[in-house]
Formats: C-alpha cells, sequence, structure tokens
C-alpha cells in the first residue's frame, strides 16, 4: 500500500533538496521522492485577461459597482 505526503522544499546550487518542514514519519526508511516543477507564473497581463473573461466577474460591469471616480483617494506612487 502506497501513501503520499506533499511538502514544499527548495533545490540548493548543489543539487540537493531542502524541505520546509520536517516530515511526519519516522525513519530511517525508503522512500519515493516524485519532483513537481513549478511552471511559469503568469505575468500580470495574463491574469487581467483571464479575469476580463471569465463569467465570475460580470457583476462589476454593472454601473452600481461604479462608486469610485478618479478624484477618489490619492495617487499611488510605489513608495512606502
Amino acid at each position: 500500500m502506497s501513501s503520499a505526503i506533499e511538502v514544499n522544499g527548495t533545490i540548493d546550487e548543489q543539487r540537493q533538496l531542502h524541505l520546509d518542514e520536517p516530515l511526519p514519519i519516522r525513519g530511517p526508511s525508503r522512500v519515493r521522492v516524485i519532483i513537481l516543477l513549478p511552471q511559469d507564473d503568469p505575468g500580470e497581463r495574463e491574469w487581467l485577461r483571464a479575469a476580463a473573461g471569465n463569467s465570475a466577474f460580470d457583476f462589476l460591469r454593472d454601473p452600481s459597482e461604479d462608486i469610485y471616480s478618479l478624484s477618489d483617494g490619492r495617487p499611488f506612487d510605489g513608495e512606502g
């Protein structure tokens, strides 16, 4: 019988795997490791395109949702 435990980790410059947290099993024990590499994160443009085409956000097209104007708030300059 096989079971699976999912944990995150990092592979360093020497190709060694370092887990973010201890495993919830006692050793020594042989294990099989499957490494899933993260896919490239979509950029802001891809996120905006996906959100614009998603029907879950259709309610935002309702004029009653336009509660702010360009004169509301202060400009954001990106500095803390």
